[in-house]
């Protein structure tokens, strides 16, 4: 901010001093035209001054409008071309220093052309502009062939990152599931994190649903990523500056991954099937289930704790009951035993896609057996 401060009035300064300068040309060539030069209608030298000062003062003021103007027309041009390639941005200037060099050539003989030296300098140099941004845009797969590290540019906003904090795409599960919070929090996963435009409409639509549980589901998300970005020394930016060849429109799930796949990120997300298109694409994916789990207690066969029964289990004579990390124990021959909290010891150990499963026995019933 100070540093646009600064710019802005170096800029109005200039304005205005050439605004002046103009000012003053303009009332030493109207002087003659306004006061005549014979002696005795001509006013005193000091209406004369006055007039030369106004004119310049009115040059003055135009300058500083047309500088205040121009400069926010500027700022935001600047911002707009921060979202061009750098590819694109190499390939326009490779093509005007090449079209004015062509145009400068060939209007060579033409310059000593008296009255028409000029013109046709002017109009062959625009020419050439254009017909080099062209032909050097229509060169641009070839460009980046044979320079691959231009064509991938990273994301806006990355400049201040750590080198190794790779930045990570959320996709619309993740937000809205709450649990990311509380990692951040904790500084085991470190940003910038991204959210695409078209997740954060998916949000939006998710909240204006009719449906009270999708409604609750959408401005839960919303809510989550407001509390994500306010949490200090986390950064969180919407990404919108890629255009229509990168991500053509399809499923959500899909562009998220061409997206990350794109800006050299990881995936964020706790939807399996995000995660398995994440992995086809051989995208990084971290899978907030998977660390779950693997931060689940292990318990190996023999061992015991204490287990709330809450119901029948599907196969005869067998209760169930859930850890508090969630993880579902199967207990044997404990059917009538629903109700009761005890000590049960663990059997086997079932690993499947969904979880841990955790098959128990009741200890007595061990020991009679």
């Amino acid at each position: 901010m100070v540093i646009l401060r600064g710019l802005w009035s170096l800029f109005v300064t200039a304005l205005i001093l050439v605004g002046v300068l103009v000012g003053t040309l303009v009332s030493k060539n109207l002087t003659p035209l306004v006061f005549p030069a014979d002696q005795e209608s001509r006013p005193p030298e000091l209406y004369v001054d006055l007039f030369g000062v106004g004119v310049a003062a009115a040059g003055g003021l135009i300058g500083f409008l047309f500088a205040v103007f121009f400069f926010r027309k500027l700022v935001s041009w600047i911002s707009a071309f921060e979202k061009v390639p750098l590819l694109d941005k190499i390939v326009a200037l490779i093509g005007t220093v090449g079209g004015l060099v062509m145009a400068i050539l060939v209007t060579l003989p033409f310059t000593r052309i008296e009255g028409y030296g000029l013109p046709i300098a002017i109009f062959a140099s625009v020419a050439g502009v254009v017909l080099g941004i062209g032909f050097a845009m229509s060169a641009k797969r070839q460009i980046a062939y044979v320079f691959p590290t231009i064509s991938k540019e990273p994301p806006s906003g990355t400049h201040g990152v750590l080198p190794g904090s790779i930045p990570k795409v959320l996709d619309t599960n993740i937000i809205i599931d709450g649990r990311i919070t509380n990692i951040v929090s904790t500084g085991f996963i470190e940003g910038p994190f991204y959210v695409p435009d078209f997740v954060l409409g998916e949000l939006h639509h998710i909240a204006d649903s009719e449906d009270n549980l999708k409604r609750a589901r959408g401005r839960r998300g919303l809510d989550i990523l407001n509390r994500l970005k306010s949490m200090e020394g986390v950064e969180v930016q919407i990404i919108d500056d890629y255009t229509e060849e990168e991500l053509p429109f399809d499923k959500v799930d899909t562009r998220l991954v061409r997206l990350a796949e794109l800006r050299d990120c990881k995936v964020l997300t706790n939807d399996f099937g995000v995660a398995e298109i994440a992995k086809l694409h051989n995208v990084p994916v971290l899978n907030v289930n998977e660390l779950a789990t693997a931060l689940k207690p292990v318990y190996l066969p023999g061992e015991a704790f204490a287990v709330a029964l809450i119901r029948e289990g599907k196969e005869a004579d067998q209760a169930v009951g859930y850890l508090e990390d969630g993880t579902m124990v199967v207990v044997k021959r404990a059917a009538q035993l629903v109700g009761k909290t005890l000590e049960v010891e663990v059997e086997t150990v079932l690993q499947t896609s969904a979880g841990k499963m955790i098959f128990a026995i009741v200890p007595e019933d061990s020991e009679r057996a």
